[in-house]
């Protein structure tokens, strides 16, 4: 499959490596000059191109980047992406670090606000596990403490082909609906980076409170913004089991 990819940091980055070992034909980009991207494509044969370049000819776009860049965006790729393109939106809403967007406070879906910016059909995925896991935890499709991944959006063949990459990368998944009901994997919600397999997902997406996923997202948020980045190594299953317990997940199958 040819796959552009918008963002290389830790998401687009472990993307980047993980569709280019599974045989997919990748290019990439990133903001800060596709010079940079030199040592990644060296080490996964995946050609870093300009933003116009990117979106051309391909099957799957992934938008790995801040939420609050997606408005920029959206004027660079404004008609350049091919309405055959299947849009993966990884992207999370931190006022913290995006400032606050009354769209979205109001209660607009995270990613039906970048789907409307981009004037782009999205599905969303990726958004809900950690950088960590999705480097370090992944596993062979059958194995029985596999991470499942939720996944949202209004084509149902185009979920199942984002699926499939998914399984590339080492996650199973579980459709959780169309993009309206995507607030149930953001941030606050008990799917949202706690690392359940696929019974404890399906047992826990219905269990999200709207109302309260702001609070408990900023609550959790204060456990990593404690620690030190460059360690995560060491804390980030301290913060998937912090994050069961605020977003109140149930861990029974």
């Amino acid at each position: 499959m040819k796959i552009g990819i918008i963002g290389a940091g830790q998401i687009g980055g472990t993307l980047i490596r993980q569709y280019s070992k599974a045989g997919h034909t990748i290019k990439m980009t990133n903001s800060s000059g596709i010079e940079k991207l030199k040592k990644l494509e060296e080490e996964t044969g995946a050609k870093a191109v300009s933003l116009t370049e990117v979106v051309k000819d391909i099957d799957v776009l992934v938008i790995s980047i801040p939420f609050i860049a997606i408005p920029e965006l959206s004027k660079s790729l404004a008609h350049n992406i091919s309405s055959g393109t299947i849009v993966i939106d990884t992207t999370n809403y931190y006022p913290i670090r995006d400032g606050r967007i009354d769209e979205i406070e109001n209660g607009t879906p995270e990613s039906v606000w970048v789907s409307n910016h981009l004037s782009q059909p999205v599905i969303k995925v990726y958004n809900s596990i950690l950088a960590a896991s999705l480097i370090l935890a992944g596993l062979p499709e059958g194995s029985p403490s596999r991470i499942a991944l939720p996944v949202s959006g209004d084509n149902e063949r185009s979920k199942k082909i984002v699926a499939s990459l998914v399984n590339d990368s080492g996650f199973d998944t579980l459709d959780i609906g169309s993009l309206q009901d995507s607030w149930r994997q953001q941030p606050g919600s008990p799917i949202y980076c706690t690392d359940l397999n696929l019974l404890q997902l399906k047992n826990n997406f219905l269990n999200a409170k709207r109302n309260l996923l702001p609070a408990r997202r900023d609550l959790a948020l204060q456990f990593i913004l404690k620690q030190k980045p460059e360690l995560w190594k060491e804390w980030w299953k301290d913060c998937v089991a912090n994050n069961r317990v605020v977003y109140e997940t149930d861990l029974s199958e």
